[in-house]
């Protein structure tokens, strides 16, 4: 089983996935090391962000399914995943193998958003980066994610909260 924690770049998802990891049990996956792997390998091609390489989505699935056949157990994948057609390749990736995934969403409202990436003093470098991609995560949320994914406002919750949420949802399911 995997559990996906979607959401802006700045949302919470590792300070969530880290908590979720221990409360489910879950090994946690961080998907973008997949990504590091590869721009050592095709970093040279034209790239804006490593989720536009295919082999990093087929790479994720396949990692995320060896991974559970030889472990066991659950992961928790916190990754932002914003194009409908990538989020529909994993997602179809992982049923092809039979690996039940719960999807959510993490969304807290702008003002909230823009507060938390400001105060954020583990990565300050990349607040303009997540300030940036606001408006995209807002049109994805609409688009597609609020019918694929259960979203969770995380809005006046804190990390425990929100963990306890979807931890309790995950085991209801």
């Amino acid at each position: 089983m995997i559990v996906w924690l979607n959401g802006t770049f700045g949302a919470g998802k590792t300070t969530t996935a880290r908590l979720l990891a221990r409360a489910l049990p879950a090994r946690l996956f961080d998907a973008e090391h997949v990504g590091y792997l590869l721009r050592g390998v095709i970093g040279d091609l034209p790239h804006t962000d490593f989720k536009e390489w295919k082999p990093w989505r087929g790479l994720t699935v396949e990692t995320a399914r060896q991974v559970l056949d030889y472990a066991g157990g659950a992961l928790v994948i916190p990754q932002s995943v914003l194009q409908r057609e990538y989020w529909t390749e994993l997602m179809d990736g992982f049923a092809a193998h039979g690996v039940p995934v719960h999807a959510f969403t993490l969304h807290a409202d702008r003002a909230q958003l823009t507060a938390r990436i400001e105060a954020d003093a583990d990565e300050p470098t990349a607040a303009q980066w997540r300030l940036d991609h606001r408006d995209a995560y807002e049109a994805a949320l609409e688009q597609w994610m609020r019918a694929r994914t259960t979203v969770v406002d995380t809005t006046h919750l804190t990390p425990a909260e929100v963990c306890e949420r979807i931890a309790a949802a995950v085991r209801a399911a």
